[in-house]
């Protein structure tokens, strides 16, 4: 009898887990309805999402329907059989495909081409960049807004490294809106390849191929498709991942792109916390690889600060110009606990039932003092698939509570996202395929039912 009824535990504590979650969205849905009809200024019509309701179908629907098919039937097969190249190879492949055609249910220009020409978004600024160096060391004088030359929304909210990823890919030849939203998908899609790499090199290669499907079928690549946060998740992962793999030489890359992250956006100091935990879960030379990606994240800093833009000044005024729109009206009473919402929608909903497993699994039981040196034998032999779940949690709570991420999440924490599916790792094998079928079937509820704004 004892057999019989310790797997439904587990299960009954997943359906308990889900069931919260689907509380949470209705609840948050509800109220953001009702806050909205009662003129409260959420700034987001179909809340807690930024979008407006608006059901439609497009080109891309018969492909994303097909991958969503494909992987709910193989994807657990694949991600078990399949050699390790070829592996990477199909996910990158299959993530594309599955972020193109999500893209593309809103049709080729809507979708893809137009996403970032609108006035708030990047491409608007770079007629008025015609010298990169007086950009650099000016950008912070044009943070604020309500003066005549003040960056458009999103230029403003960041550090002057994500629109420089946008002059550069302008200066080779690749300007226009279709080239920018084709970049963002392109290098987005790198996060199926860049996350099972780092669990892999962290001595967990069952645990990444167990990953893998997850991330391929990803529902935040709604957002991927096309925003550049999609662009700011390729680059966190893949600067985590050569901190894993490379030894000191590509702790050297890792730091280098982890330091530009932070010039892609003021939030990524939270990447800290991942790329410590990264570090540490390293078998040998942790304090070498330490100290040479610290060296290479100071490089970048370096070469802005002789620019002409010092973070620390940029962090502040960002934090002004924040309550100068439309933040000032949005209730942090309601974006606080509704952010996790949309963020249910972008990482899906197996993300509780994961989470309650990562946290099952360094927690014990005992009804006698041994507990204490119980519990620290669990937490020191805790993988990457439990650190890496809880560092992705702590950045995410952070970033909430601070008050500086009211809304639009379901894209802001995509690089974050990606991380907390790690922890996907630790559901039983036989249930991956519900799980998958309920994120593939979150992202075309999404994308199908909404109208999403990058």
């Amino acid at each position: 009898m004892t057999m019989m009824t310790r797997p439904g535990r587990p299960r009954s504590a997943d359906l308990i887990v889900l069931g919260a979650e689907v509380a949470l969205l209705a609840v948050a849905v509800a109220v953001g309805a009702l806050l909205n009809r009662q003129g409260v200024r959420l700034h987001a019509d179909a809340a807690p999402i930024y979008a407006s309701w608006q059901p439609h179908l497009g080109p891309g629907t018969p492909v994303a329907l097909l991958v969503a098919a494909l992987f709910v039937w193989r994807g657990t097969r694949w991600g078990t059989d399949t050699p390790w190249p070829r592996l990477l190879a199909v996910g990158y492949l299959a993530s594309l495909l599955w972020t193109l055609s999500l893209a593309l249910v809103d049709g080729w220009s809507a979708g893809l081409t137009e996403r970032l020409t609108v006035q708030a978004e990047y491409l608007h600024e770079l007629p008025r960049v015609t010298d990169v160096g007086i950009m650099v060391s000016g950008f912070a004088d044009r943070i604020l807004d309500f003066q005549p030359d003040s960056w458009s929304t999103h230029a403003a909210a960041h550090p002057p490294g994500a629109l420089l990823f946008f002059v550069w890919l302008e200066r080779i030849g690749l300007g226009g809106g279709t080239a920018a939203g084709l970049a963002c998908v392109l290098l987005g899609a790198t996060v199926s390849v860049s996350v099972p790499v780092t669990l892999r090199a962290l001595g967990a290669e069952d645990a990444a191929r167990a990953v893998w499907p997850f991330l391929v079928l990803l529902p935040g690549a709604v957002w991927v498709g096309a925003s550049a946060d999609g662009i700011f998740a390729a680059v966190v992962a893949a600067g985590l991942a050569l901190l894993a793999v490379g030894g000191r030489p590509g702790a050297a890359l890792g730091g280098l792109l982890l330091g530009f992250a932070l010039y892609l956006s003021y939030g990524f100091v939270l990447v800290g916390l991942l790329a410590l935990t990264v570090v540490l879960l390293r078998a040998r030379d942790r304090l070498g690889v330490l100290l040479v990606a610290a060296a290479a994240v100071t490089a970048v800093a370096a070469v802005f600060t002789l620019a002409g833009f010092w973070w620390l000044d940029g962090y502040h005024l960002v934090a002004r110009r924040y309550y100068q729109g439309w933040a000032a009206e949005r209730p942090y009473g309601y974006w606080v606990w509704a952010n996790l919402a949309a963020l249910l929608l972008s990482a899906g909903p197996v993300i509780g039932p994961a989470l309650r497993r990562v946290v099952s699994a360094v927690s014990i039981r005992a009804p006698h003092p041994p507990l204490a040196p119980a519990l620290r034998q669990r937490i020191a032999s805790a993988g990457p698939t439990v650190w890496l779940p809880i560092a992705a949690t702590a950045a995410v709570l952070a970033a909430d509570l601070s008050g500086l991420s009211k809304a639009e999440v379901e894209r802001i924490w995509l690089p974050f996202a990606v991380w907390l599916l790690v922890a996907t790792a630790h559901l039983p094998h036989g249930h991956r395929r519900w799980w998958l079928a309920a994120q593939a079937a979150t992202a075309l509820a999404v994308n199908h039912l909404l109208w999403t704004v990058s």
